[in-house]
């Protein structure tokens, strides 16, 4: 990757506020309590029509406090990868012995360094001690956005833009319930320590993301943070990253929904999945940790069978049995991520979709309803995000629901689309003008 720039410090310097006011919007959680962000996060960010990859990292500190150790490995990695680093100090409180040990870290790497003081508002001087790292220190307020012009004009000045091509990346939400390891899954594809992986709940807060090639494909994987009941989400914190797991799931185009088989399924697990069916997302359901379960040959059939009964509303999904810690079967859920990649730019040609049509209309005429019976004149297939069709008919409303079922699980059985929910839209042939209606 080129053009990256990572934000370094101490907990609550202004790190997560920063990162947000760069990007635009709150991508990053922000909250008083130290050691909110832990993973690192890229986002992509344009200043003056120029392209630049924005890396938000964990609060350093030399105590040995928890996920500590794990926080300090994320963000060397993510200063050995920058090409330009943001090193953030409270400019109100001045230096301490995390600062200091942070700054000796960055003098090591030769990389290009701006030294900014945070939390200046309304004209506030910098703390004395802050002067003597250095005689250039941007003085900001990240909250305001005070400062933080100048300082991307600074950023900007490291980089070499030109005949940067930008390439298209399909999105990737990775869901599900705490400790199902999203984590784990993501480092496996990944085949590095990506995200921070333990086996305490809410380990992962923010979204995680990271870019991968799939077989010449390109996609943004991201590592959502472990769902809970509403109701147990006391913590603002937990609340936050329930909303930015969310927003993953409506902001990709592919959803993994990871299963514990060694625990038992419960409703909750339908309400998550429902986010995915709710908003037409493609799903693949991935059981995890299937090598701690004791089975014998049936034991897939059986679980796919339940996954089936549970997930009524998710027949068309495609189910894969991993263990992302032993990287097992990893392939066969590229390949089913690939396979729904391509059902979602599937084409059928239209004189294909009205022999269908013609086909299961005399295998199985439509039931009468509303007082008349459907006859589907012609259909074709439209451009949208998910594969839909629109099909004329005499009246439509004579489409009871049954048929509509019928439809699509003939159009599964003729072209596939494992993996991605369809859409019928039905329109009366001999009215102009007349709204599309979904049934």
């Amino acid at each position: 990757m080129k053009n990256l720039v990572a934000i370094v410090g101490r907990p609550n310097v202004g790190k997560s506020t920063l990162c947000n006011k760069i990007i635009g919007k709150r991508i990053s959680i922000v909250d008083n309590k130290p050691s909110v962000t832990r993973d690192r996060l890229y986002n992509e960010v344009t200043w003056l029509d120029n392209v630049f990859t924005i890396i938000d990292t964990g609060g350093i500190e030399i105590e040995n406090k928890p996920y500590q150790e794990k926080i300090q490995i994320q963000s060397k990695i993510a200063i050995e990868e920058a090409n330009v680093i943001i090193f953030v100090l409270d400019g109100i409180n001045g230096l301490t012995n995390d600062d200091i040990f942070i700054f000796n870290i960055l003098k090591k790497t030769n990389k290009p360094t701006i030294i900014i003081a945070n939390k200046l508002e309304n004209n506030k001087e910098v703390e004395p001690s802050i002067w003597n790292l250095g005689k250039k220190i941007f003085k900001i307020s990240a909250i305001h956005g005070e400062g933080v012009g100048d300082l991307l004009d600074k950023v900007v000045s490291y980089f070499e833009f030109k005949n940067i091509k930008i390439k298209k990346y399909s999105k990737i939400s990775i869901i599900g319930r705490p400790n199902v390891g999203k984590s784990s899954l993501l480092n496996a594809i990944l085949n590095e320590e990506r995200s921070i992986v333990s086996s305490i709940e809410n380990t992962t807060r923010d979204s995680v993301n990271s870019d991968i090639k799939i077989k010449n494909e390109n996609f943004t994987l991201y590592d959502t943070a472990g769902i809970n009941k509403k109701s147990k989400l006391i913590d603002s914190i937990n609340h936050y990253a329930l909303s930015r797991a969310i927003n993953s799931i409506e902001n990709s185009e592919i959803t993994l929904l990871l299963i514990d088989p060694n625990k038992e399924l419960v409703h909750f697990d339908s309400v998550v999945a429902s986010y995915s069916h709710k908003n037409n997302k493609p799903l693949i359901i991935v059981v995890n940790k299937w090598d701690l379960i004791k089975k014998n040959e049936k034991s897939m059939i059986n679980y796919k069978k339940k996954l089936r009964k549970e997930f009524k509303f998710l027949s068309w999904a495609s189910i894969v049995f991993i263990s992302a810690l032993k990287k097992q079967r990893l392939n066969k859920l590229l390949d089913k991520i690939i396979l729904v990649q391509n059902n979602l730019n599937k084409k059928i040609k239209t004189s294909i979709i009205n022999d269908v049509l013609t086909e299961l209309q005399m295998i199985q005429p439509s039931p009468s309803f509303n007082g008349g019976r459907l006859q589907i004149s012609f259909g074709k297939q439209i451009k949208n995000r998910i594969p839909t069709f629109i099909l004329f008919v005499n009246n439509k409303k004579y489409v009871h629901f049954s048929y509509k079922r019928y439809i699509e699980n003939q159009f599964r059985e003729y072209f596939g689309f494992e993996g991605t929910p369809m859409l019928f839209l039905f329109r009366n042939k001999n009215k102009k003008g007349d709204d599309f209606n979904e049934k």
